[in-house]
């Protein structure tokens, strides 16, 4: 009993770090005049906490949808980035987003950055 009692301490103490250091959350911004996009996210402290990345607006191949239905359901929106693979938009906990919303805001930075959109 006292191996899960300081397990949980242990787990429960590491999820209170990430509430209070605001661990994933930051911004996206999308520079149409000069064909830039910056992403900036938090992460836990140390060296490497901002995480700023920055690229071309061409180099946007698509965005796309992903639906996970069920008990955990999980609505994700993604940006593929050529050469480096699929970015996500959403927080990854964001569960209360409806497909209807999901859908509007893919469709609305769809067409905002002229990609196509992929489920």
């Amino acid at each position: 009993m006292s191996f899960y009692g300081i397990a949980g301490l242990f787990i429960s103490s590491y999820l209170w770090c990430t509430i209070l250091w605001n661990v994933g959350s930051g911004y996206d911004r999308f520079d149409r005049k000069e064909g830039i996009v910056r992403i900036f996210r938090w992460g836990f402290p140390g060296i490497k906490r901002r995480v700023f990345l920055q690229f071309l607006m061409r180099d946007i191949q698509s965005i796309r949808i992903q639906v996970k239905e069920g008990l955990y359901p999980r609505r994700i929106l993604y940006m593929e980035i050529r050469g480096q693979g699929f970015i996500p938009l959403t927080r990854t906990d964001e569960k209360f987003f409806t497909p209807r919303e999901i859908e509007q805001k893919a469709a609305e930075l769809a067409y905002f950055l002229r990609v196509p959109i992929e489920i």
